[in-house]
């Protein structure tokens, strides 16, 4: 695994021919956008992708898809290359506006797209669903709506126990991926089919995967691509105690923590990381949150997620500085001393399929 200062590239042929471009260089001296290749592809990612479950709308309190539209763009201009996806994010919404930006936009052989496979919604419930039928049947769902012939990385959206592992459509899939997955269930993957990536949720907030996934993918060759690295926006710096939600967003309901007494220790831990930033480098926690993240260990790529195109302007503050050992101590106390009650993201997770047996 590597990472270098590329402007937006797909593949390793394309990111030499960009570097050697004087105009292009110059460009990369501006966004200073950070890239890695993807282990076992020939494809370079800036290492923050664009996350779009909030595009979706569902979960969090609807969309507007003229706006998120222009929030991809704005990614684009940002140096990102990689766009994550899901058909269940939104049930299809957001996959068909990410769909239409990029036939906006054009040059889809310079962007990487990432999707999912997995989760069911059809019998009025969600689920998790990994049979080979449902499988193809996404692939191909999941094609029209973004208006391509193919998926750079395909990403099994939770392990389903009720399935045995299945190849991927050949032809169609670039790289293949799993999100939310164990190192047993990586082990047994890995067994029937390549791995490239693996997506867990990681954040200053959330750390329970340091202790097992992340090593595991480090000592595997996997690229870990992070999801949830401002926390839901606890970590974006703009959340207040008086946030109201609209209706439908899960941060109202279902998300621990925004519910007391978890939201008010979050809200202060934050805010004391906003300082430890301001005081330190000249930054904001948003910015902290996310360098942080990319000088983790084992991390390839951190997900960041947006719906409006100001959302996106803090990334030009968070490549050219980096954390020493001893600003992650002092970031690891900060935590320690401000969140009595810590809680997990297992709320995400959705059931398994409940399987009749025959007696």
């Amino acid at each position: 695994m590597y990472w270098k200062t590329w402007p937006a590239a797909m593949t390793s042929r394309q990111a030499r021919s960009v570097a050697s471009d004087t105009k292009l260089g110059e460009r990369t001296k501006d966004n200073m956008m950070e890239y890695i290749e993807i282990n076992g592809t020939h494809l370079i990612s800036s290492r923050i992708a664009l996350g779009t479950w909030a595009i979706g709308g569902w979960m969090w309190g609807g969309t507007d898809e003229k706006e998120s539209i222009r929030t991809i763009h704005a990614a684009f201009d940002h140096g990102i290359n990689m766009i994550d996806t899901a058909p269940i994010y939104g049930y299809g919404r957001s996959e068909a506006i990410v769909g239409e930006a990029l036939r906006q936009h054009g040059r889809r052989d310079s962007m990487i797209l990432a999707t999912k496979v997995g989760i069911d919604w059809t019998n009025g419930k969600i689920e998790r669903n990994s049979t080979r039928q449902r499988i193809l049947k996404e692939l191909e769902d999941s094609l029209r709506r973004l208006q391509t012939d193919y998926i750079d990385i395909y990403q099994v959206h939770w392990p389903d126990p009720c399935v045995p592992i299945e190849e991927n459509e050949q032809g169609k899939i670039r790289a293949i991926g799993v999100s939310n997955y164990s190192p047993e269930e990586m082990q047994r993957f890995q067994a029937i089919a390549p791995l490239h990536t693996i997506q867990p949720p990681y954040n200053l907030f959330e750390r329970e995967i340091e202790g097992d996934i992340l090593p595991y993918a480090f000592g595997h060759g996997i690229t870990t691509m992070t999801y949830g690295a401002l926390c839901r926006g606890l970590l974006s710096g703009a959340m207040r105690a008086d946030r109201e939600f609209a209706d439908g967003d899960m941060r109202k309901i279902t998300d621990p923590k925004f519910q007391p007494p978890h939201f008010a220790e979050y809200l202060n831990a934050a805010s004391k990381l906003d300082a430890f930033a301001r005081k330190n480098f000249g930054k904001r926690v948003i910015h902290l949150a996310v360098r942080w993240l990319l000088d983790q260990p084992g991390v390839g790529v951190a997900l960041w997620g947006a719906r409006r195109p100001e959302q996106l302007a803090a990334i030009t503050e968070v490549s050219g500085w980096s954390l020493t050992k001893s600003d992650c101590a002092a970031i690891d106390a900060i935590l320690r001393e401000n969140i009595r009650n810590p809680v997990g993201p297992e709320f995400m997770a959705p059931p398994s399929r409940q399987i009749r047996r025959v007696a």
